[in-house]
């Protein structure tokens, strides 16, 4: 469903509250546990990460399993099967704090586990990867219409950030599992 947003179905299934947001500019709720890795630390990678590409506002990423990502393709985009990362860009003003909200994030932590294995480095890397792709189509990217403009971007920022090869570099269609970033609703980049 195009213009749908993760958000209320956060606060629906209970994930996310008012009070767990406010005054919050990035809010990572891990569904699964990470060994060695925690919401606060990868909090701090989506603020770096925002901060690299400039955008003010507050960003959610949540961290799930397949199923749960399976759900959410197959209710917001009408695809049956689970894929590494969902982008939602919003145009949403949060509460009291007038602060923008940018969009959410959900990442399948079943598959960054995947990759991570497959391509020889931590998960805690792979989530960082995938988290900044997600938020470059949270700002508005969109590798599948731009002519290589967000590849060069991703690129530019994964060495910025010191991230290994990014999801749109190593995407190769006879290898790839997982289907490729999706965004749910398309903006302007400002």
């Amino acid at each position: 469903m195009p213009g749908a947003e993760l958000r209320p179905f956060l606060f629906e299934s209970g994930y996310l509250n008012r009070k767990s947001i406010m005054g919050s500019l990035a809010v990572v709720i891990l569904r699964k546990k990470i060994a060695g890795l925690s919401s606060a630390n990868l909090e701090r990678f989506v603020l770096r990460a925002r901060r690299a590409l400039n955008l003010r506002g507050t960003v959610d990423v949540i961290v799930t399993s397949n199923s749960e990502l399976r759900a959410l393709n197959r209710r917001f985009r009408g695809k049956d099967k689970p894929t590494d990362v969902l982008s939602f860009p919003s145009l949403e003003i949060a509460d009291k704090a007038s602060r923008r909200v940018l969009g959410d994030v959900a990442i399948s932590i079943d598959i960054a586990r995947q990759n991570a294995a497959r391509l020889g480095h931590p998960v805690a890397n792979e989530l960082r990867i995938l988290i900044l792709h997600g938020l470059l189509h949270v700002a508005g990217w969109d590798h599948e219409r731009d002519n290589g403009a967000m590849a060069r971007k991703e690129k530019q920022l994964r060495i910025q950030l010191k991230l290994e090869s990014g999801l749109i570099e190593r995407e190769q269609p006879c290898t790839r599992s997982s289907s490729s970033m999706r965004t749910l609703t398309r903006r302007a980049r400002a």
